[in-house]
């Protein structure tokens, strides 16, 4: 590595300060206000109000610069639309927030949601009652709703098996916002072939699409996750039909719940726990055979 390194060092690929100067040129920070961090009608409405409480708790991130909030726009309202899906109407209204509320700045989260990345805390309540207006509201950022899909077979010729349908059908099963903020940060990925593209294997519950002489079949992964304690998922056993899925998942849930210690994230209780009770619990008759 050392012989690598003095090889490239001082070579055409060494990035010199001229270079990062004119890259950096090309970044300019736009002209924020001078705001206090902390505001008094803002802090009101979050004691007053509890749905844009939970709002603002799960899609409302940190900005760098004091008074200001960085908002994810959740883009997976359930059974409303597919996961990830916005109207040409919708994509009108987060233009114009862009420019009522920021920059004229959108970022799309490869989670598949939006983000606005420079509203001041003061006009947060605001946006949030437009997003709500708009089905762009949902407080279910990080939750088990709030799943990455690929577009599957409806969309992709790519695709062994379909992933919207079965999204909509969890997101169905799950409807009850109050439950999924008890269960927690859970992160579902859908992928219809092995390309990956909905990144299922490190989805804390990974879901793939594969054919079976001409069927569609879903493979379940756990224990997967991204970031710092980045790890690949593990098959829990055999596929399922499409019609299984939504049972099977509710079987998940439902063992996390019951080895669940405390308020521990659902990939800490997989990591603790292992597979084996997820497995006992969604294949009680093969294992029966087998014993």
């Amino acid at each position: 590595m050392e012989e690598e390194w003095q090889h490239l060092k001082d070579g055409p690929a060494q990035l010199t300060d001229v270079e990062y100067e004119r890259v950096a040129s090309a970044f300019v920070p736009p002209v924020y206000q001078a705001l206090a961090d902390t505001d008094l009608d803002f802090g009101t409405r979050l004691a007053q109000n509890p749905a844009f409480a939970r709002w603002v708790a799960r899609n409302v991130q940190p900005h760098k610069v004091p008074g200001y909030a960085s908002v994810v726009l959740s883009t997976k309202p359930g059974l409303a639309s597919p996961p990830g899906d916005v109207t040409a109407e919708q994509m009108d209204a987060v233009a114009g927030w862009s420019e009522q509320f920021g920059f004229g700045e959108i970022r799309i989260a490869h989670e598949q949601n939006i983000v606005l990345p420079d509203v001041t805390k003061a006009d947060l309540y605001a946006l949030w009652c437009l997003a709500c207006d708009q089905g762009l509201g949902s407080a279910n950022i990080g939750l088990l709703t709030d799943i990455i899909a690929c577009p599957g077979g409806d969309f992709c010729a790519l695709a062994n098996a379909k992933s919207i349908p079965i999204a909509q059908a969890i997101q169905g099963r799950f409807e009850d916002l109050d439950y999924l903020h008890d269960l927690g940060d859970i992160s579902l990925n859908i992928s219809g072939c092995m390309n990956a593209c909905g990144h299922h294997h490190i989805g804390n519950i990974g879901i793939l699409g594969v054919d079976k002489n001409g069927s569609e079949w879903y493979q379940i992964t756990l224990g997967g996750a991204q970031g710092k304690r980045s790890a690949l998922g593990k098959v829990i056993g055999p596929s399922f039909s499409a019609a299984e899925v939504p049972d099977v998942i509710e079987g998940i849930i439902g063992t996390f719940v019951r080895y669940r210690e405390t308020e521990e994230l659902f990939v800490d209780t997989v990591q603790r726990i292992g597979l084996e009770p997820f497995k006992e619990r969604i294949y009680p008759k093969a294992l029966e055979v087998s014993a």
